[in-house]
């Protein structure tokens, strides 16, 4: 299996960018809950051995791996966090919400970086160049730091939420569509953190105004 390195970074160094954030996002498919992006610039000169031989696209590690990796991040990285509200996603759309949350993220870094490798086929805009890197959180280590900074995030968000709004599996599904998740909507309904712009909430809605 394939790892992410610095390849497309050096690149980047090659055509004179300096400094280059890795971007990417977490929660664009579950139906509660906001979506979630990172942005991280990599302290090459201070990264651990762990995190060159264990960061990778989220999605591929467990949970506790991606904890343990989020942990060591802060000590050769600046980080910054964006998030896009329900709200945010039910009055634009989850794409829109997406950019926005990308956004606010490379904002949150302070100063705003030479170059963003955005994970995708769509850039957001930004006060920098930016190039969207299609399954870049699998390529490139600055892309796969931003998936888990906005993964880990985003899963602890979600597990408050579940202690505010129990029976819907939350701290276990993320939000997403799960026979649990399904089941506690069938029980207890619609909740203020569901997205009610996407097609299942839309329908339980619709069905209990008839």
């Amino acid at each position: 299996m394939m790892a992410p390195d610095f390849s497309l970074e050096d690149a980047a160094h090659a055509q004179g960018f300096v400094t280059i954030a890795g971007v990417d996002e977490a929660g664009r498919g579950p139906w509660a809950g906001p979506v979630v992006a990172g942005a991280v610039i990599l302290d090459r000169a201070n990264i651990s051995d762990e995190l060159l031989g264990g960061l990778n696209d989220s999605k591929k590690l467990t949970a506790k791996k991606r904890e343990a990796l989020f942990a060591l991040l802060p000590d050769c990285a600046r980080i910054g966090v964006g998030l896009a509200s329900v709200d945010e996603i039910d009055e634009s759309n989850i794409l829109a919400a997406t950019m926005t949350a990308m956004a606010r993220a490379v904002t949150e870094l302070g100063a705003p970086p030479d170059l963003a490798l955005v994970d995708g086929n769509r850039v957001p805009k930004l006060a920098c160049p930016a190039r969207c890197e299609v399954k870049g959180d699998g390529r490139s280590l600055s892309i796969a730091a931003a998936s888990i900074i906005a993964k880990v995030t985003r899963d602890r968000i979600m597990a408050e939420l579940a202690l505010l709004c129990p029976g819907y599996g939350w701290e276990r599904n993320a939000g997403y569509g799960t026979k649990a998740h399904r089941d506690g909507l069938e029980r207890l309904g619609v909740t203020p953190h569901h997205r009610k712009s996407f097609a299942p909430i839309h329908k339980i809605l619709s069905r209990r105004l008839l």
